[in-house]
């Protein structure tokens, strides 16, 4: 008999569902993937249980908007993004932790400053 599969989209709703995963989803996506960024967004509002309508009244755009700008083409523009960030409880951080040739670089950039 054969084994049953999860379903790949309820499986990954249901991890989204909590927050701190949620975020190392994002932040994942981010770093790896930017492109993806918008629809990933989607599926965090979707496990979180979040209305579309909800969403873009919190944003100040249309609904129908949001479905676009959060979908596989779509194309938020920067203001609209954190619109929707903030709509879904959310906020974009920069983080100073990079990966060791980055960080070599900055320590080496400020290095030089020092010297100054």
């Amino acid at each position: 008999m054969p084994k049953r599969a999860v379903e790949y989209r309820s499986w990954l709703l249901d991890r989204l569902s909590d927050p701190k995963v949620a975020t190392a989803y994002l932040r994942s996506i981010l770093r790896d993937s930017p492109e993806l960024f918008p629809k990933a967004l989607r599926k965090v509002a979707d496990a979180r249980g979040f209305a579309m309508s909800k969403v873009a009244e919190s944003a100040g755009v249309e609904r129908e908007s949001v479905y676009r700008m959060l979908s596989d083409t779509g194309n938020p523009t920067w203001t609209n993004l954190r619109g929707i960030i903030k709509a879904l409880g959310l906020h974009l951080t920069i983080d100073d932790t990079a990966p060791e040739e980055t960080g070599q670089h900055a320590r080496a950039i400020a290095t030089k400053l020092r010297r100054r």
